[in-house]
């Protein structure tokens, strides 16, 4: 431990000792600049000219989501949503993994982070964070939300997570599918994290616990951004990763309540975090000024290649596409602390479709609204990931299906229930493409994208006219401010009107045929989707 012990971090060693650590040194909560000069003494990362800490994650540039598992006990047995995203492990294995983590620390330096999972006071997580390594404790600081001195003196976690990098779990004697592993024991309240640098894991784990405790108290776990106007209406934004989450919530005209996580209860809405998590790749000052601003002293670059000067090159995708960088919401000028907002008066779901048939832009009901939670439809382009070669459908329920540890209709049901009680507007954005798939198509302008957002935040779009889309089944409206007319129904941006057909029907049918796999739903929900042709 530092020279200089304050009685909460005596109490702090007591509660690792405890717990069968044995460390030679320990960090609690040390402030950014002596983690980020900690880290490059560790050779951990190197100063970029931003001023941002660069890192390269290694082998992992991504989650590893086959590699994740969840103790299989009284607790979890009969309320885990158990299949190909959530894998069941044993009490004992897991022990076995932990001890050994436990026996690879001694005599080692480790950092702590104390802090919390949560804005709203009331059903916030006070959370401890141990990692082996300098920069991903200076991440966990910048994502999770930061005690103040105050909170840090009384401070006493209720879940721990533990991440060494360089251990590695053996397949043949833990049960294991790899050397890495992501492991949540609800019962103990720990997550271990092991042979991977990958920062993600570490925030991502948390949001997974937080959407398997929550429900319980009647608050609902979103994975959305979130941001509030000058006249207090709140937005949403629902989304899988590349759809525009950070992008169209960091909006300058309004203020950024959260860019990626947040609980809905009874008073409102509320950030899970105390920082952002944002793509690097392609990034624009003049597109996302925002973002491209907080990318200073006291920010994480992960996997952003660094010329001979240090200047970060956010085109240069030879490591990963995946490129990230973490940093604090106050960097974020005028973003709301702490991060809580009013009940949502606007709902969006983002769809970046590849195959150009869905509308910038549809209306959706209740019962729609539901439906296409429950789809969390996007389309992976080629070259994202190995093997594909051309646009290809995802279908992530509730638009994070690798963080959901419920049945998808537990999160579906709660989030009806909100729109009802708060008669919530509900809309679906494609930042897709139009006038055809990707490769022959064009990517949906920006301004008339933002130009959509806007027009729904401020309640334009509720004194419009509109006419279903007989395939689709959404409300098109036949006119938005700052966007042309024509290219609000898909079919006038192609040249090809029956391939523009042919290509819908099938989206639609991929739609029915994906809803098939809830099982038994509501009648009024499931006629809510495209028709089926």
């Amino acid at each position: 431990m530092n020279d200089s012990l304050t009685a909460s971090d005596l109490r702090c060693v007591i509660q690792m000792q405890d717990a069968g650590f044995k460390f030679s040194r320990l960090h609690r909560n040390l402030p950014p600049p002596s983690l980020i000069e900690a880290a490059i003494h560790r050779h951990e990362g190197e100063l970029s000219t931003t001023g941002a800490l660069s890192v390269r994650t290694g082998k992992f540039t991504g989650r590893s989501p086959d590699d994740r598992y969840i103790v299989d006990d009284g607790l979890t047995h009969d309320s885990v949503d158990w299949g190909k995203i959530n894998h069941p492990m044993s009490p004992d294995k897991f022990d076995q993994i932990f001890n050994r983590m436990k026996r690879s620390l001694e005599g080692k330096e480790a950092f702590v982070f104390d802090g919390y999972v949560g804005a709203e006071k009331e059903s916030r997580l006070p959370i401890r964070t141990i990692t082996d390594n300098a920069w991903h404790n200076l991440f966990a600081m910048q994502i999770f939300i930061r005690p103040t001195p105050s909170e840090l003196l009384s401070h006493n976690p209720s879940f721990t997570l533990l991440s060494i990098i360089d251990f590695q779990a053996c397949p043949e004697v833990d049960g294991t599918k790899s050397e890495t592993f992501i492991i949540l024991n609800l019962t103990k309240r720990l997550v271990l994290i092991g042979s991977t640098s990958y920062a993600g894991e570490i925030k991502k784990s948390m949001f997974s616990v937080m959407n398997y405790l929550l429900p319980l108290k009647d608050i609902f776990p979103m994975h959305c951004s979130a941001n509030i106007g000058r006249d207090g209406r709140t937005a949403l934004f629902f989304g899988l990763s590349g759809t525009g989450k950070t992008t169209l919530s960091a909006d300058p005209e309004r203020r950024l309540i959260g860019d990626d996580e947040h609980g809905w209860s009874k008073n409102g809405i509320f950030n899970f975090e105390g920082g952002c998590y944002a793509k690097c790749i392609n990034l624009q000052r003049s597109m996302e000024p925002q973002i491209w601003n907080a990318i200073r002293f006291g920010s994480v670059m992960e996997n952003v290649i660094l010329d001979q000067n240090r200047e970060p090159d956010f085109d240069d995708e030879s490591l990963t596409e995946n490129t990230r960088v973490a940093y604090p919401i106050e960097f974020i000028p005028n973003a709301v602390l702490p991060s809580i907002g009013n009940h949502p008066d606007v709902i969006i779901f983002l769809a970046a479709d590849a195959f150009g048939v869905l509308p910038p832009i549809g209306r959706l009901s209740k019962e729609h609204a539901m439906y296409h939670f429950m789809s969390g439809y996007t389309s992976k382009l080629a070259g994202t990931e190995r093997g594909i070669t051309e646009p290809q459908e995802t279908f992530s329920h509730c638009f994070g299906a690798p963080f959901m540890m419920l049945k998808p209709r537990e999160y579906a049901d709660m989030l009806g229930k909100r729109i009802g009680e708060h008669n919530s507007k509900v809309y679906l954005i494609n930042t897709g493409w139009v006038g055809g798939p990707y490769g022959v198509g064009r990517r949906m302008n920006l301004q008339h994208t933002r130009s959509m957002v806007k027009a729904a935040v401020n309640g334009d779009l509720e004194k419009v006219s509109y006419t279903r889309h007989e395939i689709f089944n959404v409300e098109i409206p036949v006119s938005c401010p700052g966007v042309p007319d024509y290219i609000l129904d898909p079919i006038n941006t192609w040249s090809d009107k029956q391939k523009y057909l042919e290509s819908a029907k099938r989206l639609a049918f991929l739609f029915v045929k994906n809803f098939e796999k809830f099982g038994s739903m509501p009648v009024e929900v499931i006629k809510a989707g495209p028709r089926k042709q």
